[in-house]
């Protein structure tokens, strides 16, 4: 059983800001219908590949991700090696992505809650780059809108993120990593 998490905040203040990557790229995946409500979170359950697999968007809002993962991990007795987290990432270049596993949060205070409640840094993560404006606090960048240059470019790099999803399901972290890294 493989669980794919997108991070982000819930609600329409936060819809389509760059925090909510994680989220955004889990509804282009699943179209945005049939989640349903538990474990803190909105989820899905498909079998993809001959493989069961989780969808999990927290709702607990960023800081506290760790709590709706842990339950989930918990309920379904799920194995570090089989989750990927999907998040935001300032400190790489917009739309580029890096596959990661057993590293710190980098100052990603989701990624830190989940290695809380986790005890442990061995999951995997996509990373994807939304740059960063120094001009702007971290905060106020963070939870800034996409631009319409920029949305039009993460729907054409949509179809790269869904093949990493992909081959993570079919494949596991280490041969994903390794052929999309």
């Amino acid at each position: 059983m493989k669980l794919i998490v997108g991070l982000g905040n819930p609600g329409k203040e936060y819809e389509n800001t760059r925090h909510n990557i994680g989220f955004m790229i889990l509804d282009h995946y699943l179209n945005q219908n049939d989640w349903k409500k538990k474990f803190d979170g909105m989820y899905r359950m498909e079998t993809m590949f001959g493989e069961k697999v989780i969808f999990l968007k927290p709702l607990t809002y960023m800081n506290l991700s760790g709590n709706s993962v842990r339950k989930i991990v918990d309920f379904y007795d799920i194995a570090i090696e089989d989750i990927l987290i999907i998040q935001d990432d300032l400190d790489l270049v917009f739309g580029k992505y890096k596959l990661k596993k057993n590293s710190s949060s980098g100052g990603h205070n989701g990624i830190k809650s989940i290695i809380s409640s986790l005890n442990s840094e061995a999951f995997c993560r996509l990373k994807i780059g939304v740059g960063h404006d120094r001009k702007l606090d971290t905060i106020s960048y963070v939870l800034g809108r996409f631009s319409k240059e920029e949305s039009h470019f993460l729907e054409s790099m949509y179809s790269t993120y869904f093949d990493i999803i992909e081959s993570f399901i079919k494949y596991g972290a280490d041969k994903t990593m390794n052929e999309k890294n």
